[in-house]
């Protein structure tokens, strides 16, 4: 079992170096690099939650899972890694390290790229429940309050809070390839109960 496992961790890891060279200056490019990077980090999170300290993803990797983040409305399951770099952002949603840790005061912000991994934000609704796992494995439910389009150049997100928020942050409008733009999508949401499990949430 241990070699078939290596086995297929390597293949995926030989795939993210080798989907860049068939793909390059394709649509396809950053969809299929963010899929495959998920997977190789899901694999990083199981060795996160034995204790592994900073579990890299794959062999050159400056990053590492530090939370899951789930919305059973929206059928999402992301590994969220360390860091809110371009590079880190690139593979899967970024944990801004200013920020809180998930489930305790203070503001949790989570950036990710609207095309890929954070597209789902534009349809979540006031009122829907979100769920981050650290990789201890307790669990943390927040409630939506709602979503703002901001100016980046305007002021930056409040991290002093006496209450633990979540904050996910993408890039604003969802459908143009422009990049570089100054306004960002915001969804914050509030914990509601620590340790809960996301299959209690109410269905859609």
């Amino acid at each position: 079992m241990f070699v078939r496992v290596r086995t297929a961790g390597v293949c995926a890891v030989a795939c993210l170096l080798g989907i860049g060279f068939w793909s390059l200056g394709s649509g396809a490019y950053i969809p299929a690099k963010a899929w495959l990077a998920q997977e190789l980090m899901q694999r990083a999170w199981v060795r996160a939650g034995q204790d592994v300290d900073r579990p890299a993803p794959w062999p050159w990797a400056d990053t590492w899972p530090v939370a899951r983040l789930r919305s059973q409305a929206r059928d999402v399951d992301l590994i969220v890694l360390s860091g809110g770099s371009g590079r880190t952002l690139a593979f899967g949603p970024g944990h801004l390290s200013a920020s809180a840790m998930p489930g305790v005061i203070g503001n949790t912000v989570i950036a990710g790229h609207r095309d890929t991994h954070f597209r789902f934000l534009r349809d979540v609704e006031k009122g829907e429940l979100l769920s981050i796992e650290s990789t201890g494995g307790r669990k943390h439910v927040y409630e939506v309050l709602g979503a703002d389009v901001v100016d980046s150049r305007k002021g930056g997100l409040l991290l002093d809070t006496n209450a633990a928020f979540l904050t996910l942050v993408t890039c604003y409008p969802f459908e143009t390839r422009d990049t570089g733009g100054p306004l960002r999508y915001i969804v914050t949401a509030r914990m509601i109960d620590q340790g809960a499990e996301l299959a209690a949430m109410p269905p859609r």
